[in-house]
Parts: C-alpha cells; sequence; structure tokens
C-alpha cells in the first residue's frame, strides 16, 4: 500500500514545479551519493533527481528508497493497512522542515551560515539579543506551502478584536452535498457566536463574554492545498464513514476570503483521488497537469486525459452511486507572476 501511496504523494509534488526545482537544487548542491545517511529529505530528492535524468519518454521508476526510509521512520506506515494520503502528505512535509532546521543549526555550529533560500523571518536576528528565542527559520518549503490563518474574535460588549496567527500547510474543508470549494471556504470563514457555555474571556472587560469568531486567511501560500474531509465519523455507527458528496473543484480558483479582501488567483496543478467506497479500504489514483496537458496516473499505468474528464472526480450527486472515484487532496498553484 505505501509503495503505492508514496508513489501517488510523489507524483503530485513532482509536479509542483517550485517545490520540484528546489529540492533538485539540493540535491546537487549537497551532493547526494550512494553512501550518504538516509533521511525522507535525502531520498525524496534522490527519486526526483532520477526521475528528471530519465531520457526514456516512459518507464517506471519505484520509489523504493523513499518508501524504505518511510516505514523506518513512522511505524503507521510499516503495515498494509490501508493509509491516509493526507496524514502522509503532512508527515512528509512536516518532517522535511525538521531536517532542513536541524541542517542549519548544525551549519552554525559548523560556523557556517544558512543558503539563500533558508532564512530567517524578518531577516538577520539581532546579535545582541542573547537567550531571545530565534525567530523560526524559513525554509522553501514554507516559502511553496505555508499560509497564515488569522482567528478574529470580537467581543459583543466592548468590540475589542482579538486575532491570533496560525500557519498552515493545508486548509482542510468540511464538505456537504452538491456544494463547490468556493462555498466550503465561505463557510471556513463564516462567523460564529460564541455564548452560552462558549463565552469568550474578553481582557479588556475581564469577564466571560458573548463574542463572535471567524476565521480568515492572513496570508495566502504560494501553493494552496485543500484537504476535503471526506471521511466522517459517525456516532450512531461507531466508525468512520467516507462522504461520496459531490463538490465542485474548478481550475481556476478565486481566493476572495482573505483579511486584505483582494482576490488571490489560484490554478489546479494535481488531485488526489481517493477510490473506493470506506474510509478503510480503496486506493488511490492522481492526476496532474503537466505542460497544458492532464495526466492520470495509477500506479504503474499513465495516461493523457481530456481536460474535460477532471470533473467525472467532483463526487456523486447521489448518496448511493456506483461511482467511488472522489478528489480528496487538491493541489493550486498562484498565478501571482511577483509571488515572493
Amino acid at each position: 500500500m505505501y509503495g503505492h501511496l508514496g508513489r501517488i504523494g510523489s507524483q503530485a509534488l513532482y509536479f509542483c514545479v517550485p517545490f520540484r526545482e528546489q529540492l533538485l537544487e539540493y540535491y546537487s548542491s549537497h551532493e547526494i551519493g550512494a553512501d550518504a545517511e538516509d533521511n525522507l529529505l535525502t531520498c525524496l530528492a534522490d527519486l526526483f533527481t532520477q526521475i528528471n535524468l530519465q531520457k526514456k519518454k516512459t518507464g517506471v521508476i519505484a520509489p523504493k528508497r523513499f518508501v524504505q526510509r518511510l516505514k523506518k521512520q513512522n511505524e503507521l506506515f510499516r503495515s498494509y493497512m490501508h493509509q491516509d494520503a493526507h496524514e502522509f502528505l503532512n508527515f512528509l512535509l512536516n518532517e522535511l522542515v525538521d531536517i532542513l532546521e536541524k541542517e542549519d543549526q548544525s551549519a552554525k555550529k559548523e560556523g557556517g551560515t544558512s543558503s539563500p533560500s533558508e532564512k530567517t523571518v524578518n531577516g538577520p536576528k539581532n546579535p545582541q539579543a542573547n537567550g531571545v528565542q530565534k525567530e523560526p527559520l524559513v525554509t522553501w518549503v514554507h516559502k511553496n506551502f505555508q499560509g497564515i490563518l488569522t482567528n478574529e474574535t470580537r467581543c459583543l460588549r466592548c468590540e475589542t478584536v482579538t486575532a491570533r496567527d496560525e500557519a498552515f500547510f493545508d486548509l482542510s474543508l468540511d464538505i456537504e452535498q452538491n456544494s463547490s470549494i468556493t462555498s466550503c471556504l465561505k463557510n471556513f470563514s463564516s462567523t460564529e457566536t460564541l455564548n452560552a457555555e462558549d463565552k469568550f474571556f474578553c481582557d479588556k472587560c475581564c469577564s466571560l463574554q458573548e463574542a463572535q469568531k471567524r476565521m480568515k486567511i492572513k496570508k495566502p501560500p504560494h501553493i494552496l492545498v485543500i484537504h476535503l474531509k471526506r471521511f466522517k465519523y459517525i456516532e450512531q455507527l461507531g466508525r468512520y464513514k467516507k462522504l461520496s458528496y459531490r463538490v465542485v473543484f474548478p481550475l481556476e480558483l478565486k481566493l476572495s476570503n482573505t483579511v486584505e479582501d483582494a482576490d488571490s488567483e489560484y490554478s489546479l496543478f494535481a488531485v488526489v483521488v481517493h477510490v473506493g467506497s470506506g474510509p478503510n479500504h480503496g486506493h488511490y489514483v492522481s492526476l496532474v497537469k503537466s505542460h497544458n496537458h492532464w495526466l492520470f496516473f495509477d500506479d504503474e499505468n499513465v495516461e493523457m486525459i481530456d481536460e474535460s474528464a477532471v470533473q467525472t472526480f467532483f463526487g456523486s450527486a447521489q448518496e448511493y452511486s456506483s461511482n467511488t472515484d472522489h478528489g480528496y487532496i487538491l493541489f493550486y498553484e498562484s498565478l501571482c507572476a511577483n509571488k515572493s
């Protein structure tokens, strides 16, 4: 299963061009050889380099070294049980960040400097700020995938707004039947009233007060990853159920619910599709856009598909349907050329 999931996850990330270019650059600048100590970053860089150097137009490269390292690193991925593509992506991106941060710390201990693509937030640190907590490192993983959400809570008594920022690598959206990504994003940012037992402690009023709370996107990421929450725990059943809801995801997306209220435009370039009727079994396939053509990947099988075929993976309009192929993770790239 995990050779398969590792392959599907790698395909979507490989066609994320800025991420791929920076990973290939990492590989060449670090001169990773066969005798190098393995970690997930070196294994993924090695896999991408093998694919990139492939002269043939056809053929298969199995991600054996990468999958072996993945299983060694995390016991969740050692079994043949059906595993979750979203958990895999989260684990992988966070692990890459951890490795880059450790490498940066080692380089500084040895008197080196961090690479130009791995700068600290807000420029150089204050040399006099000994003992003060350092700003986190911004790696090229952050630069591609990280966005910032702001959680705004407005006290209904004094109107004071409390804002708390949090970083994200992907947005997990609740879904409804016959909806769209746009409506899911609106629901994600909708205003919620905190009252009764959920009252908010306002620092200015020094007491619990009714309040309104909403989540907005403060800084949209360069690569917007959207995870559709298709697996829901049903208390009456005592287990998870797959929601086969039809959720329309456009090829071009305008992200309008941002703090600045300025539209951010994105283009879809990859979809990870879950095939199966339930959460504990099934299969993953992926759709990727390369050189203005859509490709369908199902393990070793690859075929070109028409752009209109993407909509067959929106989901099922009826609760009971023979269609079990549903878009699960969506990858959008910002169309803003001047984005830093």
